[in-house]
Parts: structure tokens; C-alpha cells; sequence
């Protein structure tokens, strides 16, 4: 049953219900174990957290900032500020001294919650540039301190400081002072297009999108949840925060990398993730594919022909199976489906929310086709996450982001861009009224800056305006649909489009490098590195010759004439990438003139 509680409040009132049932767990990585936290124990340590801040002199609707990668312990103290309320400040884990020296001084913070090592050298090194910052609370015991350094401690000494409930008294009129309009939290966005701006997020936004959420998808409180995505991201916060009103279990995945790892020692229900996520299950599949035996690669790909009639042509259309097909896929489901969700560790899947940026129509399918019930989603950090979702008992169309939540008004302005009103819509950017008040139109609808239309009741999204490319012979050219089509090639890992007051369009390619290397090797093709690898003649029309089969549905203006292969990523420390793994084109632009350049010349 949802518990629609204030958020203030929320984990003490699930205490109340579920007692010693495991609220948290998380991975120990001294003991390679999984540690669990019961909903007392986490209701005792919320508790714990606001009495300490209390004694720290935190004040009503004053900002208190949490710089960690995903932890039980910034869960614990993201409850216990709310019980106090105050208003957290999630920072991503990666972020820079420039990035968190700015959001401090933004946001006037005085308490500054941090993880691990990296978190509290970035933390300490800018202290000194923020006047407000008066304590970093460490959260890993492991952290070494700087020798000058007299103003931190740690999280357990902090904690010490709210033990017996010294401030009861305080918090109780505090909660009952709780407005709908008080701040929860500020999320500074990532910055794709300019200066970071602070997204406030409300009590009455959280409540509008929790329920509406939980009226069109199934969950309940027997759910496992991985957590993957920061919490710092306003989809895996809502996202969760849903799941404990649902009385949800959180396995909290502090390290991404480990990702694969953790789901199969969890073996979780439900995960919010982002298509990069699925692109890189799709790669590996599709290499194992290749790889395998004449007989095994029939059954494969015979296994997911089989699971995209079922599950794309019939169920997802809300239409019943004929008998034979049932058989098959219930054979299918029961062997090479099956080993392939065990190997992944979603054998208990229930349903996967994925939003953040374009689906690929393949990578969909091809989900969809294991059996794995993907729910496309849109939605921003101004919308309290989902605007639109796959509602579990409505059709589903690939290719589409699902149905507008109930309490969500839409419509479609100049470029059939898409424009929100409603209560899960955030009112203000945090001391930006000049940004604030070119977001919204005189009828106070917000300009979401996303170009979209309806079909069927549900909504597809085409272009993003800002993202929208102008060549120098004036066409539009969408650089998502082109990067969308180009990465579920096996030997595509990242691509960035370039087509801007250019004659013609081009692309910065990222190749799988272990696959390109093996190409190369079965090609008879020397080299001694990567540069070598991407500068060579052959390598370079391969995968042109890919790209240009995979290109052919688009009009010959938008089909990319020229490549250059790259022998790095891109990388958030270049700033070419932000802390959701979104291109920062300009960046882009700026970092690879040179070789931009050379793909023009004559």
C-alpha cells in the first residue's frame, strides 16, 4: 500500500509498519558481503541525523549540501534534514572544485556532507573560496585527513551528537510547520548548455508525482530495487522515493562499474537506468551472438525473433498471443530467456524505468524481445522527473515515452515544442528570476524546450531545440536521431555529430576498441596503439561503411560524408561529458577543432 506521507516524515511512518523488514542494503566491499538495514534502524539513524543537525544550529528551510557517491548514509541524512525542514542539496560524486565551489557559494551552505577520498579533497580544497562553509562531515572512516585541516569530522561522531533524541520537542513543531510550498530540494542540473542553474523541488511537487506514478505502474512492497543512477539525479531520487512509500527494498550500488556485478549478487525487480545501460547489454549480446557456434547463433537469434513477436507485435499492443506462438516463447522463456536474464541477474525482473535521454527503437525492441518489461519515460528535473510513462495496462508503442501522468497539463508550442503545467512542476530556479521568468510564458505554462506531437494517446519526442543542428545550406539536422541509430552498432561505443554552420554533416566516432583491435588482427592490420588503430585507411571505411548502411532511412542531407575514429572516450574530467554521461556539444566542439576542421578541408 503507497504511504503518502509527508516526506518529512516518511520513514518513520514505514517504520511503524515494516519494523525489522530490510528497508537498505548495501554492499560491503571490505567483506565482499551485503549488509542490511532494517526500517528501525534506518528511521533510528534519520532520527539520529536531525537531532545532530539540530545541535549543529541547522536552522528551518536552510541548505544543506551531501557530496557523495550513492551511500545509505546521504539517504539517512537527505531524511533526517527533511525531518528538520531543511532543504538538501544532492552534489554528483564526480563533480569538480569549479562545480562545487559554485553551488556552495550559490546555495550559501554551511554543512557540507561528503563520501569518500576524492570527495573530501575537492571539499577541503576549495574551503578556504566559500565564506558560508563552516563543516565537512565525512561519511567512509577511511578518509585521511589533511594535516591543516580542523574543521571536519566524522560521520559517526556526528551522530553521536543526536543520540537519546535531545531535540525531540524541536523537530515535533518543526514537521508541523511543514508547508507545501517548502523547499526540499535545490538539484543543480548538469549543464549540457551553459552555467549550472538550481532546480527547487517542493513538497507539494513530490506529492503530486508519487501518486500519479503509482496510479500507471506495479509496484509493491515484496519489489527488490537496484540503485544505479545517483541519487544526485532527480529520476533515481523520485524514483526511489516512490519505492520507500511503497514499502520497497533499496540495494544501493555505491560503485557504477560494478553494476554488473551487483546484479547478480542482488538479483533486484526493478532498476531506474538510462539507455547507455541497455546499449551496453545489447553490445554484449550481440557479441556473444557473434561469437558462438553456427547451431547457437540460430536458436539466439530464432529465441529473440520468437520474443519480439510475442512480447512487441502482441502484448505491448494490449492483443493476446495465438497458441502456437505461446508455445514457442514459453519454451524459449523457459531455456536461452531464462539463462540470459540469469546471466544478467534480472531473472526476478518485474519492470525496468529507463528515461535520461533518446531510446534507440532497436534497443527497445531488442529488450522488450528478452522478455524484460522496459517502462520509456520522460521527463526533466523542472518536472519532478516522469512527465510521461509506459502505463503497465495501456498499449505501448516502441518508440514512443509513454502516456502524460495524471495532474500533468500538456500542449505544443512554436516548433511543436512541448509545454507543461501542473503541480509536479517546479516553480523557480533558485536565485535566477531572469531564467525563471524565460521559461515560462505569461499563461504560465513551462517551455520544457523538447519538441514532441501525440499519436494514440501517447508521446514521442523528435528533436530537442537547443540540440537542433543548422548547416551552412540551412537544412535542420537532429543529432540524437543520427547518434541514437550509429551506437547499437557492435563496433560503435560513443558518437558526437557534427553538423553545425557546416556544408555537411560529419561524426567524432568512439570505437569498441576490443572489438575494432580483433577486426584489425582477422584483417591482417598492424599497429602499435590506438592512434594507430583509428588513423588507418581501412579501419576508418569499415566503420563509414557501417554507418553509411545504417544511415539509409534519413535524407541525404542529414546522412553523415565523413568520420574521424578517436583513440579516448570522452571524459567528464575534459568536461566533455556531464555527470549523467550527456555530450556536452560545445565542449565537443571546442576540444576536437582540429580535427573537426580537418574533416572540411578540400
Amino acid at each position: 500500500m503507497l504511504n503518502t506521507s509527508n516526506l518529512s516524515v516518511l520513514i518513520h511512518e514505514q517504520a511503524k509498519v515494516y519494523g525489522e523488514k530490510t528497508a537498505l542494503s548495501y554492499r560491503d566491499y571490505d567483506t565482499s558481503s551485503w549488509k542490511e538495514i532494517s526500517w528501525r534502524d534506518f528511521s533510528r539513524m534519520v532520527s539520529q541525523v536531525s537531532n545532530a543537525l539540530i545541535h549543529l544550529g541547522v536552522e528551518e528551510q536552510e541548505n544543506v549540501a551531501v557530496f557523495t557517491q550513492n551511500k545509505p548514509e546521504g539517504v539517512c541524512v537527505d531524511f533526517g534534514t527533511y525531518g528538520i525542514r531543511a532543504i538538501s542539496i544532492p552534489f554528483y560524486a564526480t563533480s569538480s572544485e569549479a562545480q562545487i565551489q559554485y553551488m556552495i557559494n550559490d546555495a550559501s551552505v554551511r554543512f557540507l556532507f561528503v563520501g569518500e577520498q576524492y570527495q573530501y579533497d575537492t571539499a577541503f580544497r576549495v574551503f578556504k573560496m566559500c565564506p558560508t562553509l563552516k563543516r565537512l562531515i565525512i561519511f567512509d572512516r577511511k578518509v585521511e585527513l589533511n594535516p591543516r585541516d580542523q574543521v571536519s569530522m566524522y560521520f559517526d561522531d556526528f551522530l553521536n551528537l543526536g543520540k537519546g533524541e535531545p531535540y525531540a520537542d524541536e523537530i515535533q513543531r518543526r514537521v508541523a510547520a511543514v508547508q507545501p510550498d517548502d523547499l526540499v530540494n535545490i538539484l543543480y542540473t548538469s549543464g549540457t548548455t551553459g552555467v549550472s542553474k538550481g532546480v527547487t523541488l517542493t513538497y507539494r511537487m513530490y506529492a503530486a508525482a508519487i501518486p500519479a506514478n503509482d496510479k500507471v505502474m506495479d509496484l509493491s512492497e515484496d519489489d527488490v530495487i537496484m540503485c544505479f543512477l545517483p541519487f544526485t539525479h532527480v529520476f533515481e531520487r523520485a524514483w526511489s522515493y516512490w519505492c520507500l512509500s511503497r514499502g520497497c527494498q533499496l540495494a544501493i550500488n555505491l560503485r557504477p562499474q560494478d553494476i554488473l556485478m551487483t546484479l547478480r549478487e542482488v538479483h533486484p525487480t526493478c532498476m531506474a537506468a538510462v539507455p547507455r545501460f541497455w546499449e551496453k547489454v545489447y553490445s554484449g549480446v550481440q557479441e556473444k551472438i557473434a561469437s558462438s557456434s553456427a547451431i547457437q547463433q540460430k536458436l539466439m537469434l530464432d529465441a529473440l525473433a520468437v520474443g519480439k513477436r510475442y512480447n512487441v507485435d502482441y502484448k505491448m499492443r494490449g492483443l493476446e498471443p495465438p497458441l502456437p506462438l505461446k508455445l514457442r516463447y514459453k519454451f524459449y522463456e523457459m531455456t536461452i530467456i531464462a539463462l540470459l536474464k540469469k546471466t544478467l541477474g534480472l531473472e526476478n525482473a518485474n519492470f525496468f524505468p529507463t528515461a535520461g535521454s533518446f531510446i534507440p527503437p532497436a534497443i527497445e525492441e531488442f529488450v522488450h524481445s528478452c522478455g524484460i518489461k522496459m517502462t520509456a519515460g520522460y521527463g526533466m528535473t523542472e518536472t519532478t522527473a516522469t512527465v510521461s510513462c509506459d502505463w503497465h495496462h495501456s498499449p505501448v508503442s516502441i518508440g514512443s515515452v509513454g502516456r502524460v501522468l495524471e495532474g500533468i497539463e500538456i500542449k505544443f508550442g512554436e516548433m511543436n515544442e512541448i509545454l507543461l503545467r501542473g503541480d509536479t512542476i517546479t516553480k523557480q530556479y533558485y536565485r535566477k528570476a531572469e531564467i525563471t521568468a524565460q521559461a515560462y510564458d505569461e499563461d504560465g505554462w513551462f517551455h520544457t524546450g523538447d519538441c514532441g506531437y501525440l499519436k494514440n494517446g501517447e508521446l514521442f519526442l523528435t528533436d530537442r531545440i537547443k540540440d537542433l543542428f543548422k548547416t551552412s545550406n540551412g537544412k535542420y539536422i537532429s543529432p540524437q536521431a543520427l547518434e541514437s541509430k550509429f551506437v547499437v552498432d557492435r563496433y560503435i561505443d560513443e558518437v558526437a555529430i557534427i553538423a553545425d554552420e557546416r556544408k555537411f554533416v560529419s561524426a567524432l566516432v568512439i570505437p569498441d576498441y576490443a572489438l575494432l583491435e580483433q577486426w584489425a588482427r582477422d584483417n591482417a592490420i598492424a599497429f602499435e596503439n590506438r592512434e594507430q588503430l583509428c588513423q588507418n585507411p581501412l579501419v576508418n571505411k569499415m566503420i563509414l561503411d557501417r554507418i553509411v548502411t545504417l544511415q539509409q532511412e534519413f535524407a541525404h542531407y542529414e546522412q553523415v560524408k565523413r568520420i574521424t575514429l578517436l583513440p579516448e572516450p570522452f571524459s567528464m574530467e575534459r568536461g566533455e561529458l556531464t555527470n549523467t554521461l550527456k555530450i556536452k556539444r560545445p565542449v565537443i566542439a571546442k576540444n576536437y577543432k582540429e580535427q573537426i576542421d580537418a574533416m572540411y578541408e578540400e
